[in-house]
């Protein structure tokens, strides 16, 4: 499904975003507009075609102005506006018409290095369920484009004014399926500072760090200085470079029936001066602004040095609306009752295919305080791939809750996770050679967290240490496919203590050894120590103590509990 590689190649333009300050053009669309062969109804992109001396002259006063990212004309340019061989020219003019501004500004100054981005805009329709337009082919018409623009030359992509994070996904998805170049992405937030479909900054770092992007941001909606605290935001939870092109201010109509806007480029630059300070990297404009506002912008801070970019250890997911923080201020609770295992009415739900058994599930179990919710519908008489990834669809339009895909069957977790809005936990992987090689590239992929169980092909260790050392193995294979230890959960495995006595001292003692000597954190199956005795929830509700005290990250567990409520919330109060 995939062609290109899980690794990404370094180049010039990688190692320009990681190094220090860089500059973003301005507002295209807004300028034309203004030209006086610009008649309603005109699309911008076509003009590369018919008036490509004014997208050349465009493009050459924002070098002049000190920009060294340059976004080619191709904002608009989709099978959706244009068809066939038009779409092709469109986009090699306009790809051409930005490199050879490019050239010629770096033959005459003889400084720096300057890139050309392709352009990608939103399409202008919902993708479903909110819309009409299936996800897979939206990721077709933005391959289109951006095949188109790399055979052209382009040295990365930008995909800007997004306000919708499944299209956000789409988009992103289509570049890494095409080529191997940075994609830097900005979304557009509103003044409850959220995406029209209900995202919010840190929901967006949680699906775009996952989907291992080179930069995000946001751009176009406001002025500079209404940006500013989603600025801050952005910068506190991502270790990307932080991309922020405002509008000169809202857009109005004056007397005379224009559009204007009414930032100055002084008043512009003075604000992105502040922007810079609150940790913007890449900075440029959006509507409104002109080669004035970004020479206003270059001139007001240059010799300034960005933030450092952070490198924290923050653990996300993500459903479509907000992110879940792991190892945050409180351990997370995974509500298990989307799983067939010893549940005869959900198994008879999954074999009837009856999706509203599943869908009340989720939405009881979000009332009585689950954090996640896990889902398993792993059955040997239904297609399992089909379902899970119908399921999970279906859950997205009843719950904001992020989900755990649970499944055996990487077929349908890699399914599962290309639909899936956000950034999931990914249940599970273990210390297994097949295992790790099956898992770890579907979430480097699509971005996801993953449990890891401390279980090889030699089985469950009977000692802490013997966890430890597994738990060690999958970090280590983990790195080699870039995966942080931020996005792995270890699960040290609650055994039954009717079994073995000394099964949940071992359980505990793993939680500790992989908390103080990884970092990373851990989960558990809570109520598998009880199994096969008597009053299952006292006992469950007792051990969830001993397990939060020693730092449990996350429980997968029945919210609906008593004892398991009742030991949470005393635990809360009291640690």
């Amino acid at each position: 499904m995939v062609q290109n590689s899980l690794h990404t190649t370094d180049s010039p333009l990688r190692r320009a975003l990681r190094e220090g300050l860089l500059y973003l053009d301005g507002g295209m669309g807004s300028l034309l507009a203004a030209e006086a062969d610009f008649t309603p109804g005109s699309r911008p992109e076509a003009w590369s075609l018919t008036h490509g001396e004014v997208i050349y002259a465009i493009h050459e006063a924002y070098l002049a102005s000190g920009a060294n990212l340059l976004t080619a004309n191709t904002f608009g340019a989709n099978r959706l506006h244009y068809e066939g061989d038009r779409l092709e020219e469109i986009v090699s003019a306009s790809v051409r018409l930005a490199c050879r501004a490019r050239d010629a500004a770096e033959e005459k100054e003889k400084t720096g290095r300057r890139f050309v981005l392709l352009d990608i805009g939103p399409l202008g329709v919902l993708l479903a369920p909110l819309g009409t337009m299936p996800f897979e082919t939206a990721v077709e018409i933005f391959k289109e484009t951006i095949c188109l623009g790399v055979a052209a030359g382009v040295d990365g992509i930008l995909i800007e004014t997004m306000s919708d994070s499944y299209e956000t996904k789409a988009a992103v998805l289509a570049a890494k399926e095409t080529c191997d170049l940075p994609i830097l992405v900005t979304n557009t937030y509103d003044a409850s500072g959220k995406l029209m479909t209900g995202a919010d900054p840190t929901a967006m770092v949680a699906l775009l760090e996952g989907l291992s992007v080179d930069a995000i941001g946001l751009n176009c909606s406001t002025g500079p200085r209404e940006m500013l605290p989603l600025v801050e935001r952005l910068y506190a939870e991502a270790s990307l470079p932080v991309i922020v092109s405002p509008n000169a201010g809202l857009p109005r109509v004056n007397a005379n029936g224009e559009t204007v806007y009414d930032v100055s480029p002084m008043e512009f630059a003075e604000c992105m001066g502040d922007i810079l300070a609150a940790g913007g990297r890449i900075l440029g404009g959006c509507c409104g602004t002109t080669p004035a506002h970004i020479r206003a912008l270059v001139e007001a801070t240059r010799g300034k040095s960005p933030l450092p970019i952070l490198r924290q250890g923050t653990s996300l997911i993500s459903s479509f609306t907000h992110a879940v923080r792991i190892g945050g201020d409180r351990p997370i609770l995974i509500g298990e009752r989307i799983n067939p295992t010893g549940k005869k009415a959900l198994k008879e739900a999954l074999r009837n295919h009856d999706i509203d058994h599943v869908l009340a599930l989720a939405e009881k179990q979000e009332k009585e305080g689950a954090d996640v919710l896990d889902v398993n519908v792993g059955l040997p008489e239904i297609n399992e791939t089909a379902m899970l990834s119908e399921i999970v669809t279906s859950l997205q339009q009843v719950t904001d809750l992020p989900l755990q895909i649970d499944t055996g069957s990487p077929e349908a977790m890699e399914a599962a996770c290309r639909l899936y809005n956000g950034k999931p936990l990914l249940n599970s992987v273990t210390g297994e050679e097949e295992k790790m090689a099956a898992i770890f590239p579907i979430a480097k992929r699509y971005g996801g967290m993953i449990v890891a169980l401390t279980l090889d092909e030699n089985g469950i260790p009977e000692t802490a240490e013997g966890r430890l050392a597994i738990a060690e193995r999958i970090v280590r294979r983990a790195e080699e496919y870039g995966i942080d230890r931020k996005d792995l959960l270890f699960d040290p495995l609650a055994l039954t203590v009717s079994s073995d006595v000394r099964a949940p001292r071992v359980t505990l003692d793993a939680l500790t050894l992989i908390r103080d000597r990884l970092g990373c954190h851990t989960s558990l199956g809570v109520s598998n120590v009880s199994f096969g005795l008597p009053k299952r929830d006292l006992l469950n509700g007792s051990f969830f103590t001993l397990a939060l005290e020693r730092g449990l990250s996350a429980a997968i567990m029945n919210p609906a509990s008593v004892e398991m409520q009742k030991a949470y919330h005393a635990f809360l109060a009291l640690w």
